[in-house]
């Protein structure tokens, strides 16, 4: 089986020692995805924008190893408040037409650069 990284210039570069993702045969494991503004290099302030920054940091990683939100099979959302899952819901939903992946969502204490949310996902490539 051949393992490959995915790196691309359209979503966020990461800080530490980890890849935006990593592909494993037809499995890709895409790290978590801070809520990072592509074009002003900021975390907006509101959920809403952070859950639309998220999502398509996740896409565009997505993109690059060949796929779409299509292919995600397991995603896990980070969450600072739980009390922001119903809005969170609402915009994470308008990212799929009909076919929805497996989901966990948890409340954390705390998440890199204080954000309020971060987004992980395995996506399963050529099927």
């Amino acid at each position: 089986m051949e393992i490959k990284t995915i790196k691309t210039d359209k979503a966020p570069a990461l800080e530490g020692i980890f890849s935006q993702a990593v592909r494993a045969g037809d499995t890709l494991y895409v790290s978590g995805q801070l809520p990072i503004d592509m074009k002003t290099g900021l975390i907006p302030s509101d959920i809403r924008e952070q859950v639309r920054c998220a999502m398509d940091n996740l896409s565009e990683i997505l993109k690059a190893a060949g796929g779409s939100l299509n292919n995600a099979v397991r995603i896990t959302i980070f969450l600072k408040d739980i009390e922001d899952l119903e809005t969170v819901n609402g915009i994470y939903a308008s990212y799929f037409d009909g076919y929805v992946p497996s989901r966990t969502t948890v409340e954390v204490a705390r998440l890199a650069k204080d954000a309020l949310i971060e987004i992980d996902c395995i996506a399963v490539l050529n099927v």
